[in-house]
């Protein structure tokens, strides 16, 4: 399987076939080499490590993405995390957590996304 089959795969399992289906759909001229440089790297060589489980990975995602202040992006990794063993309420607590370490508005901010996905 190759690096780019291999990410798509991962890809797919953390985050969903309806989200891939989408960036796949959108995928243009100028962002195709993006797309596959994010499928190989990210899923194919760093979702895949066994260095660390999927439910740890998103934990680390969440709150980097709550730090950077990536909320689009936060939202489907909320979803992510769900898929990946994360519970509602073990969800809350690194949101809680990021409050301390990257700012009470950044946190303010990922529970309003937040809201949005976990009900």
């Amino acid at each position: 399987m190759s690096d780019h089959e291999e990410g798509m795969r991962v890809r797919r399992e953390v985050l969903g076939d309806e989200h891939v289906d989408r960036a796949v759909a959108g995928t243009t001229e100028v962002t195709a080499e993006f797309q596959d440089l994010i499928t190989r790297y990210a899923w194919g060589e760093i979702w895949t490590r066994p260095g660390l489980a999927r439910r740890d990975r998103s934990i680390v995602t969440l709150t980097a993405l709550v730090a950077g202040r990536h909320f689009d992006e936060l939202e489907f990794h909320l979803e992510a995390a769900l898929r990946n063993g994360l519970t509602k309420e073990e969800i809350v607590e690194v949101l809680l957590q990021t409050a301390i370490y990257c700012g009470v508005p950044a946190a303010n901010s990922a529970f309003a996304v937040a809201n949005r996905v976990l009900r």
